[in-house]
């Protein structure tokens, strides 16, 4: 009689709720697919998680398109949306007064 057992480890995760359907810039593809999660490794056995291999788990910015995660620790632009600093973003756009072309001058020809 032959029994196959199955052991191995998944991760679960879960996005973090302060950081809920935010995006930032991935800092290895450039893409602006990087979101914040939370994950929790588990020992399991035939796909039954039995043994949390860490208590409070760990918190990365992971891309969505290269799969790159990086210790939020390590990202402290994405730190800052929810601390209220600065640099949350682009700065604003200045715009110049709309002006129909130069004053008192002929339109150019071309030809």
């Amino acid at each position: 009689m032959f029994f196959f057992f199955v052991c191995g480890e998944h991760t679960f995760r879960k996005e973090v709720s302060e950081y809920q359907g935010m995006i930032f810039q991935c800092h290895h593809c450039g893409n602006m697919a990087a979101h914040v999660q939370k994950s929790n490794p588990w020992f399991t056995f035939c796909w039954i998680p039995i043994i949390p291999l860490s208590i409070s788990g760990y918190v990365d910015v992971a891309c969505r398109i290269c799969n790159f995660h990086q210790p939020l620790v390590n990202r402290p632009d994405v730190k800052a949306v929810t601390s209220g600093g600065g640099g949350g973003g682009p700065p604003p756009q200045q715009y110049a007064p709309p002006h129909g072309g130069p004053q008192g001058q002929a339109p150019m020809r071309y030809g």
